[in-house]
């Protein structure tokens, strides 16, 4: 059977070449978007606290830098395999090209499970990682940042790793970096942040928006990590009324409405959500509540052919990455529903590591409001070529987002 990795990398690639069929590349252009150019596997020998040496299987996949030097975050998780890191490398170009960002895609992992490691041994396998990346990275060449279990701290040993092997400071060559070493003000936020501009930037093409009345718009968010948590706050302040919010362990609904900071309260107290007045509901009864808005933030492949029908919404924010399956999407899709790709809803994220990478590059920090307001021009001018796309062509965004990024990406490509 297939891995989750295979099947990643094989739906990435299906995608990218039936949009360019569309477009009507030619074999050569169609094979140089899709095959990536280069890919680093190496091994890492650690030192264990036993005095044992254990060795990790780790990866730099970079994909394409015809836009702009690679850029993509590194992930520590038991399960990555080569494969799902190429997937992810192939779907940050887009990423990318769709946020009109001068960067090629690129992704890093290692197979490991980081809470099995002691701080010690934590920071002795980032070093080692990027030490092994050290000659095939740089501020121009290859833009590295965290992603799944990876944090700001785990940024900095690298970062001072990278320093110390080539000599000299170079703080634009990592983002996601902790502010006191050159990382942005306004990063935590911002992938929740950038998904609300969309959110907003859409209904005002919809000619609809939140009022300030009982008929606000309700939103029901799947997944209270750092990205639903941050957009259900930002929504809940922006005048939108956040009816259910969950995380791993299931999640609460109050159709008068919920306030994320008093849930999020609760959650650090308790370890969970569902204990928060309202009702409590699973995350499968999350889906299909009757709300205007539906926000998967969490986990890919959540909504299938299974349940879509017995969705509600009708617009989905696709906060996670792929939460919805291609036979969910479509049927969805036909429905009328209006389904905002990941591509460009959670795109907020690489953004501001882009701002980050400027200020490093200029040597110049912008205050919190500065980058906020630098990041809505951003997204939402991201966001008007996609629409305008999709008005002309009649597609739904998401093929929309994917001609837009491969025109531009072919574009760039002599």
């Amino acid at each position: 059977m297939d891995s989750p990795g295979k099947k990643m990398l094989e739906s990435a690639q299906a995608l990218i070449r039936k949009t360019a069929e569309k477009m009507k590349l030619d074999e050569e252009m169609v094979k140089r978007v899709v095959e990536p150019e280069f890919a680093h596997e190496f091994s890492l020998t650690i030192n264990m606290d036993d005095g044992k040496k254990k060795v990790f299987r780790g990866w730099r996949i970079q994909h394409n830098c015809a836009l702009g030097p690679y850029k993509g975050g590194i992930r520590f998780h038991p399960d990555t395999v080569r494969e799902e890191v190429q997937a992810l490398a192939t779907l940050m170009s887009i990423k990318c090209a769709v946020a009109g960002l001068p960067y090629g895609g690129g992704k890093g992992g290692i197979a490991v499970d980081p809470k099995k490691l002691s701080k010690m041994e934590l920071e002795r396998l980032s070093r080692a990682f990027a030490a092994r990346i050290a000659h095939v990275i740089g501020e121009d060449i290859d833009v590295p940042a965290p992603d799944v279990n990876t944090t700001p701290e785990i940024m900095s040993w690298m970062i001072d790793e990278y320093q110390k092997i080539k000599g000299y400071k170079s703080p634009a060559t990592f983002t996601g970096k902790p502010v006191s070493m050159g990382g942005s003000l306004g990063r935590t936020e911002a992938t929740g942040r950038g998904g609300l501009f969309v959110l907003q930037a859409l209904l005002a093409k919809l000619n609809q928006k939140s009022k300030d009345s009982n008929d606000k718009f309700t939103v029901a968010v799947q997944g209270f990590g750092n990205v639903g948590y941050f957009f259900a706050k930002l929504a809940h302040e922006a005048g939108f009324k956040v009816v259910a919010v969950s995380d791993s362990k299931g999640g609460v609904y109050d159709k008068n409405g919920l306030d994320p900071v008093a849930v999020m309260d609760y959650k650090r107290k308790k370890g969970v959500v569902s204990g928060y007045g309202g009702k409590k509901v699973t995350n499968e009864e999350l889906l299909i509540l009757p709300v205007d808005v539906l926000v998967p933030a969490a986990l890919e492949n959540v909504i299938h052919e299974k349940n879509a029908s017995k969705v509600k919404a009708k617009i989905i924010l696709e906060m996670a990455n792929g939460p919805l399956t291609e036979e969910a999407y479509e049927n969805l899709s036909k429905k009328g529903v209006v389904i905002v790709p990941d591509v460009l809803a959670n795109s907020g994220g690489v953004t501001v590591s882009y701002l980050e990478w400027v200020q490093g590059k200029a040597g110049y920090f912008w205050s919190e409001e500065e980058v906020n307001d630098k990041l809505k021009v951003m997204i939402t001018r991201a966001f008007e070529a996609i629409w305008e796309k999709s008005l002309a062509r009649k597609m739904p965004l998401k093929q929309a987002a994917f001609e837009v990024a491969i025109g531009r990406i072919t574009a760039a490509m002599v």
